[in-house]
Parts: C-alpha cells; sequence; structure tokens
C-alpha cells in the first residue's frame, strides 16, 4: 500500500491578516496581495498529481483553492470541519485589543492550555483539533495511496504539524506558518511525518503574523 500525500496549504493573505486583526470563522475575503499568492500557488501545483482538492468553506480559503482548481482541473470538496478554530467573542478584534480587553483570556490563550474555551462560544484547543483530525482521517480514509491538495487556516495547520511531530497542544510554536505556503505531510499505514514545511519559493511575499 503506498502513502498517503497530503498537500497543505495555508489560504493567501487578507487585510485582517495584514492587520493581524481575528478572522476566526468570520468570512474575510482575500486581498489583492492574497489573490495574487492564490494565482502563485496555483501556477507551482500544477506541476503535481493530485487525486482530489479539499477546502474550508470560506471564502478566503475556498477563492484560494479555486485558483489551484481551475488549473489542475478538479472539484473542490468543500468542509466546514477544515475551518478555523471559532475564537467567540474575540473575532474582529487585534491582538493587541485582545490583550487589552481581555487580558485573563489573553493570557491563558498564550499559555496554550488545551481545555480553555475562548470567551463567546469559542472553541479550546482539544476542541478545535479534534474537529481538525477527525475530518483529515477521513480525507486520509478516502484517498489512502493518493495525493490530496487541501486548503485550510493557520490553526488547522498547527494542530496537523504537532500531530506529524509528535508535539503537544501546549507547546509554544517553533515552525512558521506563512500565507500560502506548502506543507507537505505523509500518512503511512498510521504513521504520519513531513516531508517539507512552509515552501515559500513560488511567492514574491508572505505574512506569518499568528502568534505562538
Amino acid at each position: 500500500m503506498n502513502p498517503t500525500r497530503l498537500c497543505l496549504v495555508r489560504h493567501g493573505e487578507t487585510a485582517w491578516n495584514a492587520e493581524r486583526r481575528i478572522q476566526g470563522q468570520l468570512d474575510v475575503s482575500l486581498s489583492a496581495v492574497g489573490h495574487a499568492q492564490a494565482r502563485a500557488t496555483a501556477n507551482w501545483l500544477v506541476r503535481e498529481d493530485f487525486s482530489a482538492i479539499y477546502s474550508s468553506d470560506l471564502s478566503r480559503a475556498l477563492h484560494t483553492a479555486e485558483a489551484a482548481a481551475h488549473l489542475l482541473k478538479l472539484p473542490i470538496g468543500r468542509q466546514a470541519a477544515l475551518r478555523e478554530r471559532h475564537y467567540g467573542v474575540l473575532q474582529t478584534l487585534t491582538y493587541a485589543e485582545f490583550e487589552r480587553r481581555h487580558p485573563e483570556a489573553y493570557a491563558r490563550f498564550l499559555a496554550r492550555e488545551e481545555t480553555f474555551a475562548l470567551p463567546g462560544g469559542g472553541e479550546s484547543l482539544l476542541q478545535f483539533a479534534d474537529r481538525v483530525n477527525r475530518c483529515i482521517d477521513a480525507i486520509v480514509a478516502a484517498h489512502t495511496g493518493g495525493q490530496v491538495l487541501i486548503v485550510t487556516h493557520g490553526g488547522v495547520l498547527d494542530v496537523l504539524h504537532r500531530r506529524a511531530c509528535g508535539k503537544p497542544l501546549s507547546l509554544p510554536r517553533d515552525f512558521d506558518i506563512p500565507n500560502a505556503g506548502l506543507n507537505w505531510l505523509e500518512v503511512d499505514r498510521g504513521r504520519w511525518s513531513i516531508l517539507s514545511w512552509a515552501e515559500r519559493g513560488h511567492l514574491a511575499e508572505t505574512l506569518d503574523e499568528l502568534p505562538g
């Protein structure tokens, strides 16, 4: 049985990324820079052979995926489970505003407390990771031995990097998650490994504004 390869792509840049404003599950569109990144990513990936494309159903991810889907001539499987973490009342705030208005929640957020649910209906890290992993496991099971393109969000990539490395959710982040970067994972009979991470040679510019 051949291993399954996943190419994970964070969506292109939005104006809120540039402002360090928390998007969460709000539907924020790509900026002009983000659209250019989506096209550059699509042009780079056209040389690859994918069996399927999946995307978060939020427009910043979906529009990034659409650029590649057009060139690869594949449909997009929209998955709400690939959305970013729900940040509750913190959505629309910049990280500086988050720290000022909700200092206790901000401290617990930075400490990466796994069971701490963000106020106002937000998810805990454990809830978020469970949602993401269930979705990815279903995709891998549906395309065993194939190569799949998945366009999603920074938080989702954080969860999957840690899964592949065996690192707990509570550790500070020590890896990059740039907008429109390419991240390659392999799943071989249940064993996860990272083939390449945060490839950005196809991009003129890219951000990683996410906190650790």
